[in-house]
C-alpha cells in the first residue's frame, strides 16, 4: 500500500487524534500534544515503508505524547495545586460529558487511561489498542478492563 502525501494524511487522522488527545490529557494539552504529534509524525513520515496501518502509528504517537504531558505536569505542579487551581475536579473538562468521569479518567495510570480512552471513546478493536500501547491483545483487554474497574470504584464513592 503507498503512503499518501502527508496532508493527505493529517486530514484523515486529525479527528481521532485529537479526540484521543482530549479524553486523555484535556482541552488545555490537546492542542500543544496534537501539534507535537504530529510534528513528530512529519519528521518521521519519510521514512515509512508501509501505509497499512497508518492510523496506529499516529495513535502510538499521540500516547506517547499524552504520557509525556502526564509526566512533564506532575513534576512541575503538585497535584493538590493542580486540583486547587482547577478549582477542584469538576473544573476538569473532558471530550463530552461528565467532567468527574474525566478527571477519573486521567487519573488511571498511563496503560489503562490509553487503554480505557482507545477503546471506549475511539471505539477500536483490541487488537489495534495492542498494537498501539505495544503489548499483547490480552494485555489491552486487561489494562481497558482494569481502567474500568477502578472508574467503576472512583466514580461510585464520589457520588
Amino acid at each position: 500500500m503507498s503512503i499518501p502525501p502527508f496532508a493527505a494524511f493529517l486530514e484523515e487522522h486529525r479527528g481521532p487524534v485529537y479526540r484521543f488527545l482530549v479524553a486523555a490529557v484535556g482541552r488545555d494539552g490537546a492542542d500543544d500534544c496534537f501539534q507535537e504529534t504530529f510534528l513528530s509524525a512529519l519528521r518521521a513520515y519519510p521514512r515509512l515503508r508501509d501505509a497499512s496501518n497508518l492510523r496506529s502509528w499516529v495513535l502510538t504517537i499521540a500516547n506517547r505524547k499524552a504520557i509525556d504531558h502526564h509526566r512533564a505536569r506532575a513534576r512541575a505542579i503538585p497535584v493538590g495545586a493542580a486540583v486547587a487551581e482547577a478549582g477542584g475536579r469538576g473544573a476538569v473538562s473532558g471530550p463530552d460529558g461528565d467532567p468527574e468521569v474525566w478527571w477519573a479518567v486521567r487519573a488511571l495510570p498511563p496503560a489503562q487511561r490509553a487503554a480505557v480512552v482507545h477503546r471506549y471513546v475511539l471505539d477500536l478493536p483490541y487488537a489495534e489498542v495492542a498494537r498501539i500501547l505495544g503489548c499483547s491483545e490480552e494485555a489491552a483487554r486487561a489494562a481497558a478492563y482494569e481502567g474500568r474497574r477502578k472508574l467503576r470504584t472512583v466514580l461510585e464513592g464520589t457520588r
